[in-house]
């Protein structure tokens, strides 16, 4: 089993930043796919952004050249530097990983971190 905890979401004002965290323990491979996925009230979640264990990166087109991934491998921590925040980007921010452990393929999710961009 693996948990992920998120941390770092807030109330922020448009134009402001935030970094969101993301904590990993448990049967962790050394190889996986990780990520940020959002939820808004009554939105489908959508993605944000993924990086895999090698530095391949996938982000989504509403959060390019503003929100980074990054991840340190040796703590099994990811991050989400997020800066130029809209309002559109109010939403519960979700900390995802995938691997191909023990012969099986699995995925987990994390419980949220809100964040809230109002002025």
């Amino acid at each position: 089993q693996v948990q992920l905890v998120e941390s770092g979401g807030g109330l922020v004002q448009p134009g402001g930043s935030l970094r969101l965290s993301c904590a990993a323990s448990g049967s962790i491979f050394s190889h996986n796919l990780m990520g940020w996925y959002r939820q808004a009230p009554g939105k489908q979640r959508e993605l944000v952004a993924t990086m895999n264990t090698v530095t391949s990166v996938n982000y989504g087109d509403s959060v390019k050249g503003r929100f980074t991934i990054s991840r340190d491998n040796a703590k099994n921590t990811l991050f989400l530097q997020m800066s130029s925040l809209k309002l559109e980007d109010t939403a519960v921010y979700y900390c995802y990983l995938k691997q191909f452990r023990l012969g099986k393929l699995t995925e987990y999710w994390g419980q949220g971190t809100q964040v809230t961009v109002s002025s």
